[in-house]
């Protein structure tokens, strides 16, 4: 089974969006179709027992065309995130013009009420709501009340006086519910956009902290070589002339080092790269020895493997600092047990300006840090030195195995 790209996940997540958008089309216009085809058959029900005329049908039928056709520009514009107004005042004049279809059959109904239904959530305001609402039920209550053989005939004697409000309560609470049942529906579509737009966020930040992350690790592989053939350049153009021997010596290790960079370039493009402790040490002690610091390192304790490669990340970027950013005669690398956490010292002599600046990539180490639980602190050791200092605590269970095993707390 193969790994989908990035660009395959999103353009996989965007067809699932674009079908879920049809489905929400299509179920709302099901619906809308499947109320329209009540009062049309009503319609031609009326026109086959001759209590319709030929006129009035056509009119019907083209006024149901037209709200429908509004309808679907209403539900197009919702679900592509704005508001058609102009299709929500022609949907409320085609269905206020059905209403006085009302009185021949009380099916048409259901066209203002469906047209408030939809139009009231889309405004999203409570304010919009409650007019739409009240309005529908104050412009059908005088056609609800006519329907039948004669006028104010609404299930119940007209000489009654709650005939009236009793017809525009039902009407308004009936829209009420219709209303509230399509803002539900379009809550739950309202709902899968933010999903939606929630994973295109965390895709964006998760490549965004990667790239962070990459350009960190290359940072700190490149600051380190660099500094080292920057310096076994220049010792070996002061050697060119009084020791074209160790001159030479040191432009091949120069080669050497452009060619180990290289590979390590090429090991972090293909991967996260693993630094070793040991390794690193050694690295370190023989680079700041040929740039003339005298570095003394203390051999380190057995540790969990992310925070020897965290550890092994700080003295890395510490080295390079002493380098760039000191004229240290002196450094000392310790790495040493105090209870249940471990600290890593890296001190020198040099400090070079004011403020004993140790180089921007200690906020990339700071962060690799924060990562394990750890802190990174920095600034001056006396007068002219410098301090960097790692506090990392240790799982419970590697501590208990390191005082169990002897080791130096």
């Amino acid at each position: 089974m193969g790994v989908a790209t990035t660009a395959e996940l999103e353009e996989r997540a965007d067809r699932e969006f674009e079908k879920f958008r049809r489905l929400t089309y299509r179920m709302f216009l099901l619906s809308m179709v499947t109320l329209v085809v009540m009062p049309g058959m009503a319609l031609i029900q009326r026109y086959d027992d001759g209590s319709l005329h030929l006129a009035v049908l056509i009119a019907a039928v083209a006024g149901l065309g037209a709200f429908l056709w509004c309808y679907m520009r209403m539900l197009r514009g919702w679900l592509h995130g704005r508001v058609d107004r102009q299709s929500i005042v022609g949907g409320g004049v085609a269905a206020g013009a059905l209403s006085f279809m009302m009185p021949s059959h009380a099916l048409w109904v259901l066209v203002p009420i469906f047209w408030a239904a939809t139009a009231a959530p889309l405004l999203r305001t409570r304010r919009w709501t409650a007019l739409i609402i009240l309005g529908t039920a104050v412009w059908c209550t005088p056609f609800a009340l006519a329907v039948g053989d004669r006028p104010l005939r609404w299930y119940a004697d007209p000489a009654h006086w709650y005939v009236i409000p009793l017809a525009f309560g039902i009407l308004a609470v009936s829209c009420a519910v219709v209303v509230f049942i399509n803002r539900y529906q379009m809550r739950m579509w309202d709902l899968h956009q933010e999903a939606h737009a929630s994973r295109q966020a965390q895709a964006r930040l998760a490549v965004t902290e990667e790239r962070l992350r990459f350009s960190r690790d290359l940072h700190d592989l490149l600051g380190h070589s660099l500094s080292l053939i920057a310096v076994k350049s220049e010792l070996a153009m002061r050697m060119a002339e009084s020791d074209p021997a160790r001159a030479r010596a040191e432009m091949a290790d120069v080669r050497t080092a452009a060619r180990g960079a290289l590979r390590e370039v090429r090991a972090a493009v293909r991967g996260y790269r693993a630094v070793e402790l040991d390794a690193e040490l050694a690295g370190v002690r023989a680079v700041l020895e040929a740039a003339g610091v005298r570095c003394e390192t203390v051999p380190p304790p057995e540790l969990p493997p992310e925070i020897r490669s965290v550890l092994a990340w700080v003295i890395r970027e510490g080295a390079t600092n002493v380098i760039k950013h000191s004229e240290a005669r002196h450094c000392r690398i310790s790495l040493t047990l105090y209870g249940e956490s471990v600290v890593l010292e890296m001190s020198n002599d040099g400090v070079r300006g004011a403020d004993g600046d140790a180089g921007s990539g200690l906020t990339g180490l700071a962060e690799r840090v924060r990562v394990v639980g750890g802190e990174l602190t920095a600034g001056r050791d006396g007068r002219d030195g410098f301090l960097l200092r790692v506090v990392i605590p240790l799982p419970a269970e590697d501590a208990a195995e390191l005082v169990e095993s002897g080791s130096p707390a």
